[in-house]
């Protein structure tokens, strides 16, 4: 594809934000026409983020950046536009279809949204805090933070998304990188493993999540080397 012609858009998961979503998609978005880094906002994450694809694909090509819900929605937004010009990097996808009680990323969402409902913003940051690596921690808290209100209802709203089975990802035709991180709890290597294998001639790049957190760009750097092997 023709990275110069295109729009980048970049989502990021529904608990992160598009601070890193830039950061981490810098070497893509570095060569494209311009960007959209799209926040998720009220009342609908998803609304939200269909919306900037809507814009975006009607302006020229589109590079579709999702990390988590934001690739879900970036692959069922794209297997229901099959005349878009677009071209879809999909970094740490969640889960295939509904989201089962026992799926890390849903199950995460949802606990963490009823302790915001029960106990507040502060403590559901101060638990994560507690668990998580350094550099999550100041990623999360920065971005939970920033949604304020529209946390727990965000969190909510991602755990309840229909992801693309297997089976309709079979029918996807846009050009589609796939990436997934080796040791990612909340999302699954096998997951992005399944995807890749799914997608008719989709490339699966595997990164370490211990890269990840020191180096967001590591994402980016991914997609663009596939990209460009392929090209």
């Amino acid at each position: 594809m023709d990275l110069m012609r295109s729009t980048a858009v970049l989502l990021p998961g529904s608990g992160s934000d598009a601070d890193f979503a830039l950061r981490a998609f810098a070497p893509l978005t570095a060569l494209c026409r311009s960007t959209m880094a799209v926040d998720a906002e009220p009342p609908s994450v998803v609304a939200g983020y269909r919306a900037a694809l809507d814009r975006a694909a009607s302006d020229g090509p589109l590079l579709a950046c999702g990390v988590s819900l934001g690739s879900a929605v970036a692959a069922a937004w794209a297997l229901e536009h099959p005349e878009a010009d677009v071209t879809l990097v999909l970094t740490l996808p969640p889960w295939s279809g509904p989201a089962g009680p026992e799926v890390p990323a849903a199950l995460s969402a949802r606990v963490t949204a009823d302790t915001v409902e029960d106990l507040g913003a502060a403590a559901a940051i101060a638990r994560m805090q507690d668990g998580a690596p350094a550099w999550l921690a100041r990623e999360l808290t920065r971005s939970w933070a920033a949604h304020g209100d529209f946390l727990a209802p965000a969190l909510r709203e991602a755990a309840g998304f229909v992801a693309p089975s297997e089976e309709r990802l079979a029918g996807l035709r846009a050009r589609t990188v796939v990436v997934g991180a080796e040791g990612d709890l909340i999302h699954p290597l096998p997951v992005a493993r399944a995807w890749g294998a799914a997608i008719p001639g989709a490339d699966t790049v595997v990164v370490a999540l211990a890269d990840l957190g020191p180096d967001p760009a590591v994402l980016g750097r991914a997609g663009l080397g596939a990209l460009t092997a392929g090209s």
